[in-house]
């Protein structure tokens, strides 16, 4: 789901295939919002409807007063200023924030009797409990970051409420809140990242960690790419739409900022590798789900199978956005500028960028300051000879001994379109395979074999000639 004026509606695509939209058409009593909505088969369809509705629905005046409870006006400042114009994901958020916490903590206060006092109360008790439930047992307590979160939702409240005239002042301003930790950020080492890389080509994973190593892209954005939007003439890639989780569901939608939508530039290694890819994938999507090709993987089986790729692979724990903290550590440790790298990120400003990626910068301004040091400083002992010998003699890294070449673990899960092998009596082996056709439908074909080798081998050469008749891969 993409950004929208406030005012234009929410639209989303469903996991039918159809266009939702919605649109609040008017207020209760209470101030809560009353919305309808809209289906259609296309996304403009959905717009033309949403604009038709908004024209025969007559503006309600929501009546706010500085006497009413602070939770009816978050929620109203909620519906009104934040819900239509927030993307779907950063809607749950908000609606975590507001309705699990704030409202239940500190919902019954008086708006215009809210203080600085009272914030820093109820920050201190979530810090504590968390949000309590109707048995009065409170949840784990809340990390600081979700505290600071909740902090910046009362304060654009308090300063909408401002604006209006209901309060004198903003009391969220200058409140005590937990400190921010710079999360330190986690990386492979360049023999980690080789050691992945393989693990994941034997498990059917490698072009996309490799694309994802190779850009910087974020798992959803990865996951919504389609092939029209890479240019094998160019090596343009453009980045126009996420697949990501909003609740239990998945929902294709436009990146959450207007930084996020760009395109970057694939490197010839990285495109040839896709090109080959290409070949074997009959779907619109680059990496669509081995399940239903005519949907995307999903990021929940992308998350967990990363992380059984690196335990076999014998490499630390790391999270799928890992891969593009790795991409950016190596483009600035190489030179790259942090405007670019910005760019390339899909970054709000160069500032974003600046502060999660510090520790590098300042590493990188470190090792400017040893080069000028040792470039016009007294000599080191190590650069003085050792034993007698000169200092060129020492071991480099070229001709350190190199680690033993690493060979992927095989995986219990097979790879997609392998289908599957099972024992189904003592000498017996069956070799199932279920692709879908172009039809649609499901269509089972099936191998038998005295051993689990020969099964193997019939199974390969079946799924090789269905191919070769191009019946679309499950």
């Amino acid at each position: 789901m993409g950004r929208r004026t406030n005012g234009q509606g929410l639209i989303r695509q469903r996991k039918d295939g159809r266009w939702e939209g919605r649109c609040v058409v008017g207020y209760d009593e209470k101030n809560l919002p009353i919305t309808k909505n809209v289906l259609a088969k296309t996304k403009r369809e959905v717009e033309e409807k949403l604009k038709a509705l908004k024209e025969t629905v007559q503006k309600t005046v929501v009546k706010t007063a500085a006497d009413m409870p602070f939770g009816e006006y978050i929620d109203y400042w909620y519906r009104n200023f934040c819900e239509l114009s927030i993307a779907a994901t950063t809607r749950l958020k908000y609606e975590n924030d507001i309705y699990k916490h704030i409202i239940p903590g500190i919902g019954k206060l008086p708006l215009a009797a809210l203080k600085k006092s009272d914030l820093e109360k109820f920050y201190a008790e979530q810090m504590k409990s968390g949000n309590l439930d109707r048995n009065g047992v409170g949840d784990k307590k809340l990390s600081g970051a979700v505290i600071r979160s909740m902090h910046t939702r009362i304060k654009c409240a308090l300063d909408q409420a401002l604006k209006e005239g209901l309060v004198n002042r903003n009391e969220a301003i200058g409140c005590k809140l937990p400190p921010k930790k710079n999360k330190e950020i986690e990386v492979l080492s360049h023999e980690e990242i080789a050691r992945l890389l393989i693990q994941a080509k034997e498990e059917g994973f490698y072009e996309l960690i490799l694309l994802g190593l190779a850009t910087g892209m974020r798992r959803g954005e990865l996951l919504g790419l389609k092939w029209d939007d890479i240019n094998f003439t160019t090596g343009e890639l453009s980045i126009r739409r996420e697949y990501t989780t909003l609740g239990s569901d998945y929902i294709i939608s436009t990146p959450k900022t207007k930084s996020s939508v760009r395109s970057v530039h694939l490197p010839q290694s990285v495109l040839n590798i896709l090109g080959e890819y290409r070949k074997t994938v009959s779907s619109e999507w680059v990496f669509p789900s081995p399940l239903d090709t005519t949907h995307p993987r999903s990021p929940t089986s992308c998350r967990s199978r990363l992380s059984d790729m690196l335990e076999r692979a014998e490499c630390n724990h790391i999270p799928f956005h890992g891969l593009r903290h790795i991409f950016s550590t190596m483009a600035l440790e190489n030179g790259l500028d942090i405007k670019t790298l910005s760019a390339v990120l899909g970054h709000s400003s160069a500032e974003t960028t600046i502060s999660v990626y510090s520790h590098v910068t300042g590493e990188m301004e470190r090792n400017a300051a040893k080069k000028m040091d040792d470039a016009f400083g007294t000599p080191k002992p190590a650069d003085l000879p050792i034993n007698g010998k000169n200092p060129d003699d020492r071991q480099t890294p070229e001709s350190e001994p190199k680690p033993a070449e690493f060979t992927a673990k095989k995986s219990k899960k097979r790879k997609p379109g392998t289908g599957c092998i099972s024992k189904v009596s003592k000498n017996t082996w069956q070799g199932k395979y279920t692709p879908r056709g172009k039809d649609g439908k499901r269509e089972q074909y099936i191998v038998y074999a005295k051993s689990e080798e020969a099964c193997e081998r019939k199974l390969v050469e079946m799924i090789e000639k269905l191919k070769s008749n191009e019946i679309t891969i499950a």
